[in-house]
């Protein structure tokens, strides 16, 4: 049992749905405190509302309650489960603000209930802007030039002493929502307007545009022990959301003696707030003219940055911390990355350099203000591990699955005016100045970057010219090998020398220039260690010491973005343990800090690194596996799949044959054909002249969807001639392979099922019936997760031809169909051979490891000998909902389509559609900046409202 032997029973919240500003990072560390509890023998009860998660498993918590987070439901569970405390700290600002609100309105003291890993005092002092404002006061911190106003008038009032520009700040909110800088007064009252909206308080502060931003990850224990587990320096200066930003690890321009006063400040911090026993998100400014440090505020919690910090450190932050919650001190918990144990109490130390860039998906979005500022805009991150600064930045810019489609202008004063904008593509805009040999000195003052960092970039631009003349044939071992120690991949190196990415490899094998591996420690190699966490750099001595043993290489889905997000990491993980299972060691390649798939402990070698080719080639290399699994990791794996195909690596599962068959539009079309399976009239094109001509043969509307994709990237509905000759203008037809023109269904009711193929039989996962119509993509529409209008007759034939799709394609694993029901007839729109978003959602319903018995399928064990039947039965009713970022975007009056914009979704589950319905009523009334406009029609109606019934869904069965 835990040192404080009172805490045996303890409730957990979570983050609740993927939005902007809280992610898959919430996954990762509530899976870990969840874990860690069990660990000490409590019994963990979790209240989340999003089913795509690892930490929802049943496995996870001994009852997982996926359900609305609101003080009712926990007043409801609370009375049900009756535990004696409540962890707020995994769960972002979400269950920061039900935990303030449940202690507020005397739910925790009505129940003995308290509040573990931080107190009440805690948040308010942390997260009311004013009560912050005077503890810092008191300790002599120094803050910003700020008044907290509660009205228009005071608002007024403090503009009028601080001038223009100035940051406005709401009070518990999340990601900097609410808020932003005014430039005029104009701007200031319309920010100040949302920001009312969203907090009864804002800070109005003095602006601190352009000086520098940092953020210590600290931790501190109830006897005052207090270790910063790591530095994170901002690349982009203060004005810009940290989520944001470009980030580096561990701080690169601080002297160590501004090191130290920033360290000391952030004790002094989180002791005034009265943190005792957890950890916390610190963030400084430092004027770059004259060193002047001031605390911008503390997040007392797990934070974003804490999972960046854990992964860049090999520190399990939200692990640690969850101990510290029940009394244990920093120097009684060990070390588990060293062979030789040492306490948690050691700050680690680490002798690389970790860099994050963040994933923005205004391509979803084009009508969207991209100009980046205090409130959080990106959906997802890459992290990278180099040696140098150069080194990493390059490799968290190759992890960028696409960083594609921004014009750069060509004229100085061009790059100049936008430069002074902070915007997605500035990294690549200031490659673009330096190239055009604008000065470093004048790039600071456009941008605030500081001139260390301007300098390494400038280094890497250098190298480039000097690559740019050379011919590949002449290149020397000392040359590839200086180029692959700054980080420069093969296949920005074929761009550079005009050849094939093919060929750079090629050469670079001829000449011997291979990488090394290095762990992740957390002590520089101080204390000897067999942590299995790695990277590659370009050195003499290796450390990855591969085994022998049979091993499987799993390829993980990179940045959560739209249309690929966490539930694709969840197969991943479950990938793993079933090849665990199965007496495999495990391997996982990703390169996304936030999630559950790379923390060190969940397979035996994880490889922190760019998913391409080149890398993924080099793990294999050095690995040698009996084979890689490609169908869990969304589109990216998929797409990669083609290459080692080529390259003649073993791919585990749906052959490559059968996989290019149904994302090539042209193919499937000839494939349905040829087995009789029916699809809506349809033609597939590869060039404009095609286009118009089959346009008038299939007639408007119509319905475009290019191969492989994802998220329905590039999929269009056509109404006219005129809207077909737009998108024939813009779209590179080179580029996207066949495309299917498609007859648009409309008022068609669309089905997705999930299935499981070992090759000889098929079990059908779940039938998935959409609210919305044909038309939205699948992820943005409202879904039953059993059937609710659809007939026996039909649900038999929409598994009777899942079956005969998945035999037909000789299917290994799993695979997705998508149906429409038009007119009576069943059509299939299309078939993805690989783990769809919904198989998470489904494993919940049905109880059942889905993804872990497609794996073991994959290895070779059949359906069969796994005891599955036919199809799967649901245990319980249950109705998915979307969430979209429309109001953090500040985009109004959007229409759905065939291209996805949702960012995750919630579950209502119960066992009557009545329960469903109201629940969704629920969750739209609480939340309804997260939900699209005229949502609440579309959600049936039922005249009889049932009572709010609260089931954790590890027992919970309609029989």
């Amino acid at each position: 049992m835990p040192l404080d032997h009172s805490i045996r029973k303890v409730l957990v919240l979570g983050a609740g749905p993927i939005v902007i500003g809280q992610a898959c990072e919430f996954d990762y560390s509530g899976t870990q405190a969840c874990k860690s509890l069990k660990e000490e023998g409590c019994e963990v009860i979790l209240l989340n509302s999003n089913p795509a998660t690892i930490m929802t498993d049943p496995n996870i918590a001994d009852s997982v309650y996926i359900e609305p987070i609101n003080s009712e439901v926990i007043e409801k569970i609370i009375i049900k489960e009756k535990p004696d405390s409540l962890l707020p700290t995994m769960g972002g600002q979400t269950a920061l603000n039900y935990a303030r609100l449940v202690s507020k309105q005397g739910i925790l003291k009505k129940y003995g209930v308290k509040l573990i890993g931080l107190k009440f005092q805690t948040i308010e002092k942390a997260e009311n802007r004013e009560l912050f404002k005077n503890e810092m006061q008191k300790i002599g911190v120094q803050v910003p030039l700020s008044f907290c106003v509660k009205t228009w008038d005071e608002a007024l009032s403090a503009a009028k002493k601080i001038g223009f520009p100035s940051v406005i700040r709401c009070s518990y909110t999340l990601g900097g929502q609410g808020g932003g800088i005014a430039y005029d007064l104009r701007s200031f009252e319309q920010i100040c307007k949302e920001g009312f909206s969203f907090s009864k308080e804002l800070l109005i502060e003095e602006s601190l545009i352009g000086w520098k931003e940092f953020e210590l990850e600290v931790m501190r224990d109830r006897l005052g022990n207090c270790i910063v587990v790591c530095g994170i320096e901002n690349v982009d200066p203060m004005g810009i959301h940290t989520g944001d930003s470009i980030t580096v690890a561990p701080i690169q321009t601080l002297t160590d003696k501004e090191y130290q006063i920033m360290r000391k400040n952030a004790f002094k911090v989180i002791e005034a707030i009265g943190m005792t026993s957890g950890g916390c998100n610190v963030q400084f400014a430092v004027n770059p003219l004259n060193g002047k440090m001031v605390c911008i505020e503390v997040n007392p919690r797990v934070s974003r940055s804490s999972a960046l910090a854990s992964k860049a450190t090999g520190f399990p932050i939200a692990k640690i911390a969850a101990k510290i919650a029940l009394g244990y001190h920093l120097n009684e918990l060990k070390n588990e990355l060293t062979t030789t144990p040492f306490p948690s109490s050691f700050e680690p130390v680490i002798d690389y350099v970790v860099t994050k860039i963040p994933f923005f998906n205004f391509d979803k979005f084009p009508e969207a203000n991209q100009q980046l500022t205090t409130y959080m805009k990106s959906i997802g991150e890459v992290m990278s591990i180099g040696r140098t600064f150069k080194e990493s930045l390059n490799k968290a810019i190759s992890s960028l699955c696409d960083i594609s489609g921004y014009d750069f202008p060509r004229e100085k004063h061009e790059i100049r005016k936008e430069l002074k904008i902070p915007h997605p593509k500035r990294l690549g805009l200031i490659y673009k100045a330096l190239q055009n040999e604008i000065s470093v000195n004048e790039i600071h003052l456009l941008t605030g970057y500081d001139r260390w960092f301007l300098m390494q970039i400038l280094e890497l631009v250098q190298e480039e010219k000097v690559i740019s003349k050379m011919q590949l044939g002449v290149i020397s071992f000392e040359q590839m090998y200086r180029w692959k120690q700054m980080g420069f991949s093969d296949k920005s190196l074929a761009v550079l020398l005009k050849c094939e990415e093919k060929q750079v490899f090629e050469k670079r094998y001829e000449l011997k220039v291979l990488p090394t591996y290095k762990r992740v420690d957390t002590c520089s190699a101080e204390f000897p260690n067999d942590t299995a966490y790695m990277y590659s750099t370009y050195e003499e001595e290796c450390e990855c010491n591969p085994s022998l043993k049979k091993k499987i290489l799993v390829i993980g889905s990179g940045p959560n973005r739209i249309g690929q997000g966490i539930e694709f990491d969840y197969c991943c993980v479950h990938a793993v343990n079933a090849i665990k299972d199965l007496g495999y060691e495990s391997i996982i390649l990703n390169c996304n800090p936030e999630t559950v798939s790379t923390d060190y402990d969940i397979a035996e070698r994880l490889y922190l690194e760019p998913i391409t080719l080149e890398h993924v080639l080099e793990v294999i290399s050095k690995e040698k596996p009996n084979g890689v699994i490609i169908q869990f990791g969304g589109q990216t794996s998929l797409n990669i799949g083609k290459h080692l195909y080529q390259r003649g690596i073993e791919l585990l599962g749906t052959p490559f044959v059968s996989i290019d068959l149904t994302e090539d539009r042209r193919k499937f079309r000839l494939f349905a054909q040829e087995f009789g399976i029916n699809q809506p009239k349809n033609a597939a094109f590869t060039s404009s002249s095609e286009a118009l001509q089959l346009a008038k043969e299939i007639g408007f509307p119509l319905i475009l969807r290019p191969s492989y994709v994802i998220g329905g990237n590039s999929i269009q509905i056509i109404q006219n001639q005129i809207e077909l000759e737009k998108y024939l203008e813009e779209e590179p037809l080179e580029d996207i392979g066949p495309i299917l023109m498609e007859e648009f269904l409309e008022d068609a009711i669309e089905v997705d099922v999930d299935a499981i193929c070992d090759g000889k039989d098929v079990f059908v996962c779940g039938i998935v019936e959409h609210i919305e119509k044909t038309g939205i993509h699948s992820g943005d529409s409202m879904s039953f997760l059993s059937p609710y209008s659809l007939t026996k007759e039909m649900q038999k034939e929409i598994s009777r031809q899942t079956i005969k799709i998945g035999l037909s394609l000789r299917v290994v694993g799993l695979f997705n169909v998508q149906f429409a029901i038009y007119k009576d007839r069943l059509l299939v729109i299309e078939v993805n051979p690989r783990a769809s978003r919904t198989v998470p959602l489904l494993s919940k319903t049905t109880g059942l490891p889905l993804i872990q018995i497609a794996t073991k399928c994959i290895l070779g064990l059949s359906l069969k000998d796994q005891k599955m039947g036919l199809e799967a039965v649901p245990k319980f009713l249950a109705l998915k909902i979307p969430v979209f970022p429309f109001a953090r975007l500040h985009i109004e009056n959007i229409k759905l389509g065939p291209q996805m914009k949702s960012t995750g979704e919630v579950l209502c589950v119960g066992k009557t559609f009545d329960e469903l319905f109201m629940k969704a009523k629920l969750y739209v009334s609480e939340n309804r900046k997260l939900f699209r406009d005229g949502i609440e029609k579309d959600i049936p109606f039922s005249e009889e409202v049932p009572e709010l019934k609260v089931y954790p869904i590890n027992n919970l069965s309609l029989v």
